[in-house]
């Protein structure tokens, strides 16, 4: 009998053991399910992320060749610009020489006048 109740004591050892080990086994195996989701939702975040940034460099690239274009298009008015200059100028001299002629011209009328009133008629 003692043989028997050894036995059963290994076989309840047996069976506490192996239910142990079970448990253990489904404790670690719903841990690394929990990483692997973890993973597998990092990977869809940095996805998104990849994406968001290529729209982002896809506009930054648009926005670039925007500016080169308005670069472009200002180096051929400062041509125009120059031209501009160079008129305002020339029209800055003339309004000079007009000034210059309006003073002779008021100074001849002036002599002109003075003349015709002194002139006996």
């Amino acid at each position: 009998m003692g043989e028997k109740v050894a036995n059963e004591e290994v076989d309840k050892l047996s069976e506490s053991l192996n239910g142990l080990f079970t448990n253990v086994s489904t404790m670690v195996k719903g841990e690394l399910q929990g990483t692997n989701n973890l993973l597998e939702l990092l990977e869809k975040m940095n996805t998104r992320v990849a994406e968001e940034y290529k729209c982002l460099g896809d506009v930054a690239s648009g926005l670039r060749i925007f500016v080169e274009q308005l670069k472009e298009k200002n180096g051929n008015f400062d041509e125009y610009v120059q031209q501009i200059e160079a008129m305002e100028l020339q029209l800055t001299e003339f309004e000079a020489v007009v000034s210059v002629l309006d003073k002779h011209v008021s100074m001849l009328e002036s002599k002109v006048h003075s003349v015709y009133q002194q002139s006996p008629s």
